[in-house]
């Protein structure tokens, strides 16, 4: 018997002897991915996986709409909720404690991957990164129904929207400029311009809104940005000479010593050291196969995600878990929660992007 499992049921015989709930901890894994082929399983919907179990598949929860390609999968731990974007320009809400979908709303331009405010009452739904026209940017949508509350113009091919931790500032990521707006007011505080070299990809930031980790467009590297003074201070390319093509997927571990980025056509997650400034390179670990690009971590920081289906123990490097469906065919995608439930109710959430926690 593995060790990880062994102490697991020690850990709940102790929980049960003291009349204590056992908190268990999962990844959802949302199918199909509408951005990559690779790691697909039918039918669609959500693929279930014990993080403490050595990621065993649980089972699948069937969704029939997400048949049109999942872009994004957005979760509150306020509402129990995860909010999904399409392909097919829809938001949905589906309920991870009566495995229901609540709502689902079509607008009128698209919607990309998308964030929620820390109450769980507004969503910020970026227009999408295939549209350029005068009026992208975002939508601001009533979590509780799916009501459109507000467009706002911001500029081409908005992308990828963050809410930070703490609740104060919602980022969003356009073509080459990175806008935060606060989340109290939906007033406009900041544009940082000429970043992430051509069209704005994922990126993140430390936990007290300092400094940001954006993706490059033409090589693989990132730039790093002063959030506060709304500067680039450096520009990072991985390898001993720059590689061109796009990166896509940047993200700290949670205790911010390590930024993790992804190189999806050559198969790697390029690993620095965040403790130095510029960030030092330390290594790599190799994937299976290519895709979307993506990278997160669990919530205690212990392991690591992507689009691929291996899961890294983000300490030692080595390969722990390989994500698989019931028949035994490894799984992957970019659009993925970690859900912690206690007596059948949410009580805890992660994150899609891979965002600082110190």
């Amino acid at each position: 018997m593995r060790l990880t499992v062994f102490i697991a049921i020690l850990l709940s015989i102790a929980a049960l002897a003291s009349g204590q709930s056992w908190t268990k901890r999962y990844l959802y894994l949302s199918m199909p991915d509408g951005a990559q082929q690779e790691g697909r399983s039918d039918p669609p919907g959500i693929m279930i996986f014990d993080i403490d179990n050595g990621h065993k598949f649980v089972r699948r929860i069937e969704v029939p709409i997400f048949t049109e390609g999942l872009r994004g999968f957005a979760g509150s731990v306020k509402t129990h909720r995860v909010y999904f974007s399409s392909t097919n320009r829809r938001l949905g809400a589906f309920d991870l404690e009566t495995e229901k979908v609540v709502w689902e709303k079509t607008y009128e331009v698209g919607c990309d991957r998308s964030s929620i405010t820390m109450d769980g009452k507004r969503i910020y739904v970026p227009t999408g990164w295939w549209y350029s026209g005068e009026d992208s940017g975002y939508l601001i949508v009533n979590a509780d129904n799916g009501e459109l509350i507000k467009r706002v113009q911001v500029g081409p091919q908005a992308h990828n929207s963050i809410v930070s931790l703490d609740g104060r500032w919602m980022y969003l990521g356009t073509r080459t400029m990175l806008s935060i707006y606060e989340t109290a007011t939906d007033r406009l505080i900041r544009q940082i311009k000429d970043v992430g070299e051509r069209g704005i990809f994922p990126y993140t930031m430390d936990s007290r809104n300092r400094i940001g980790y954006i993706c490059l467009g033409d090589h693989v590297g990132f730039d790093v940005v002063d959030l506060q003074a709304g500067k680039v201070l450096h520009r990072v390319f991985a390898g001993d000479q720059p590689i061109p093509h796009r990166t896509h997927g940047s993200a700290l571990t949670p205790d911010e010593t390590e930024l993790w980025i992804s190189d999806q056509v050559g198969r790697k997650l390029f690993i620095y050291d965040a403790t130095k400034m510029p960030p030092a390179p330390k290594g790599h670990v190799e994937l299976s196969q290519g895709g979307h690009g993506w990278v997160c971590f669990s919530l205690d920081g212990r392991y690591a995600w992507s689009h691929a289906p291996e899961v890294f123990d983000a300490k030692t490097k080595k390969l722990v878990a390989t994500l698989k469906d019931g028949n035994g065919k490894p799984v992957s995608g970019s659009k993925y929660i970690e859900v912690h439930f206690r007596d059948g109710k949410v009580v805890q959430m992660g994150n899609e992007f891979g965002l600082g926690r110190k």
